[in-house]
């Protein structure tokens, strides 16, 4: 039986090119269309958010479709394909590892014999050339994507195919929503990782550090940004992580 580890990818391992690339070039490309300004970002976040409210936890991240719709609704016919956006954009500085040490320590957790998996909301057609490009994919034995499974994250039936094949050891990741609580309705270990961690909690334990008043505000101030129609105070037990990482290599003390 495997012994596996998850990932979440933005935010934990990698940053991609959506945010300061491809949808400025998206809105730019809209705004030429039009001859005059529209927000297109906050228009396709908008639908997401309203996917995720909806449980659609697949067609919330498909943005070539979200293009789309947005496009006819707008009467435009312009040609734009995400995926070969994120082909154009996906090359260093525009992308990077969140720290220099990542793949140093994906390669130490598989010198343990553990098997790794990402388990990511985004599609596999935007998270593959990045991956690639940032020497992430060799590391990984499975992709996990929403288009794949039928679901994705804060849903636990995105790991049931992988549950299969062995037992999952721990699932990381940056937020309290997704990642988090996934990892604490499966009864795995959650390691959250939050690289603002104050110095003086840096010094805790790495299983004690999310029991701290401190960081319990912390956390219930990110639960409210993260998802505004959750309770966050008093931050409810299934967001409360297992493990509190400020660096990745940390993971290897855990497992």
């Amino acid at each position: 039986m495997k012994r596996w580890i998850t990932f979440d990818l933005d935010g934990t391992l990698m940053q991609n090119p959506f945010g300061k690339w491809i949808f400025p070039e998206v809105e730019a490309l809209v705004c030429a269309g039009l001859s005059e300004p529209y927000e297109v970002r906050k228009a396709l976040v908008r639908e997401h958010e309203a996917r995720m409210d909806r449980n659609e936890t697949v067609a919330a991240y498909d943005w070539d479709e979200m293009l789309r719709q947005l496009l006819g609704q707008l009467n435009l016919k312009l040609e734009i394909d995400i995926e070969q956006l994120v082909l154009k954009h996906s090359i260093q500085p525009k992308i990077y590892l969140l720290e220099d040490s990542i793949l140093a320590t994906l390669e130490k957790l598989k010198s343990k014999g553990y098997s790794l998996a990402v388990a990511t909301n985004g599609f596999y057609k935007y998270q593959y050339p990045v991956m690639k490009e940032l020497g992430l994919a060799e590391w990984f034995d499975e992709i996990i994507t929403p288009e794949k499974v039928g679901c994705g994250k804060p849903n636990i039936g995105m790991v049931r195919e992988l549950l299969q094949t062995g037992e999952l050891v721990a699932h990381v990741g940056d937020r309290l929503d997704h990642d988090v609580y996934l990892a604490n309705r499966l009864g795995v270990p959650s390691m959250f990782i939050y690289r603002d961690l104050p110095e003086a909690l840096r010094k805790l334990p790495i299983e004690q550090r999310s029991a701290d008043p401190e960081f319990i505000a912390i956390c219930e101030n990110k639960l409210k940004v993260e998802n505004p129609s959750l309770t966050a105070v008093p931050l409810p037990p299934d967001y409360v992580a297992t493990h509190v990482l400020y660096r990745l290599e940390e993971l290897l003390e855990c497992v």
